[in-house]
């Protein structure tokens, strides 16, 4: 069985994340394939995953590959959470976690129909997802302030959740998730700036031709597992179950269908892609700053290998990364944009004077490409507040 020591993990995530120098590419889609998928649960992540990875970083060849060329997709998936991928990916992670969310969804909302009143909720709400989709084909990509104000008796509030922790929505709304779900509709272009996560929504074949739903299940997750091996192996069956957010019996099958192959690691037993005989020794020196909830940052469960332990505080307690600052495949320090909009650090253990100034370089490509635009973060990690509030904060 083949072992793979951490020095090898940290050389194939430098390669095959496109962090080092030699691999960087302004191919937006390159770089979302290169991690699988983008993290998208902050719309800032996705531009800045692919300006950390750019040869020449620009938000507008983000923009482009998102809202004209298309080449990358905006879906509802893995965690219930939004994610951006290529065509070919988003209808892997539909057929592997989105689709598996209609039905509870479903109930949900079938029972917040019966709770406000309507006699018949399944007729309802059929009725209401034609309407729907008829108004997104005919009026194209559409906010869903904008469907509720064009389609007035949808726009009902529907209290979804026990009396307790029920919270009130607007009947349309939730039907623009299930549509979303079933793989009806995507989100398209944001209503305001790159930073904005209010979207529109347009219906799935007229943004995407062919949709994004067809595929098996069980083969789509296989697919889907397969280019995870292949990106972040190797990994823990852990890693496979959280990142995927789905039980370990369907991992297991997943894995074994994938062809995964075992290895053994320094802290336990591993998987790898098929014949992924890369071992190589460590590439040459490199560093990113990352940004919040980063595909690599966020791509392992078991993070102690890139994570040391004084670095627990770039995230937070629900295990979200804040931005972070990585020298030779480890976790080193984290990054803010404070209150003057100034870039500031924090690092969680001695780096060298040359590697700080690499870093620093870093981030002066972050602030030339974002254009003096104020970035918030929507999962800071624990030292955030602290780096911010410029204590502990060396630039």
């Amino acid at each position: 069985m083949q072992t793979i020591a951490v020095e090898a993990r940290r050389a194939r995530l430098a390669r095959r994340h496109l962090l080092l120098p030699a691999t960087r590419t302004d191919d937006a889609a390159a770089v979302s394939d290169a991690v699988v998928a983008l993290h998208s649960t902050d719309p800032v992540t996705v531009y800045l995953s692919v300006l950390a990875r750019a040869r020449h970083p620009s938000l507008a060849a983000v923009e482009a590959a998102l809202h004209t060329d298309r080449s990358l997709v905006r879906h509802h998936a893995l965690r219930r959470t939004l994610w951006v991928a290529t065509p070919e990916v988003v209808r892997l992670l539909h057929a592997s976690a989105s689709r598996r969310l209609t039905e509870p969804e479903l109930r949900k909302t079938l029972a917040a129909l019966a709770g406000s009143g309507v006699d018949d909720p399944a007729a309802w709400l059929a009725d209401a997802e034609a309407q729907v989709l008829g108004l997104l084909r005919a009026d194209g990509p559409s906010t869903a302030r904008q469907v509720g104000e064009r389609l007035p008796a949808l726009a009902r509030p529907l209290t979804v959740g026990g009396p307790r922790w029920g919270q009130t929505q607007a009947a349309h709304t939730r039907v623009l998730l299930g549509l979303g779900f079933a793989g009806a509709v995507l989100r398209t272009r944001p209503l305001g700036t790159w930073v904005s996560g209010a979207y529109r929504y347009a219906a799935a074949d007229d943004w995407l031709p062919g949709g994004v739903a067809g595929l098996d299940e069980r083969a789509g997750r296989a697919a889907l597992v397969g280019r995870y091996l292949q990106r972040f192996g190797p990994v823990t069956t852990e890693d496979v179950r959280w990142w995927l957010g789905s039980t370990v019996a369907a991992v297991r099958t997943a894995l074994a269908d994938a062809g995964a192959e075992a290895v053994d690691l320094d802290d336990g037993p591993g998987w790898v892609a098929p014949d992924d005989g890369d071992v190589r020794e460590a590439p040459e020196a490199w560093v990113a700053a990352l940004p919040g909830l980063d595909p690599t940052t966020m791509g392992w469960k078991e993070r102690s290998w890139y994570l040391p332990a004084g670095a627990a505080d770039a995230f937070d307690r629900n295990g979200n990364a804040g931005p972070t600052l990585w020298v030779d495949g480890r976790v080193v320090g984290a990054w803010a944009q404070d209150g003057s909009g100034r870039f500031v650090t924090h690092y969680f253990e001695p780096v060298a004077a040359a590697r700080r100034a690499e870093l620093d370089e870093r981030l002066r490509v972050v602030a030339d490409a974002v254009e003096g635009t104020r970035l918030s973060v929507r999962f800071p990690g624990r030292v955030h507040a602290r780096l911010v509030g410029g204590a502990d904060a060396p630039s």
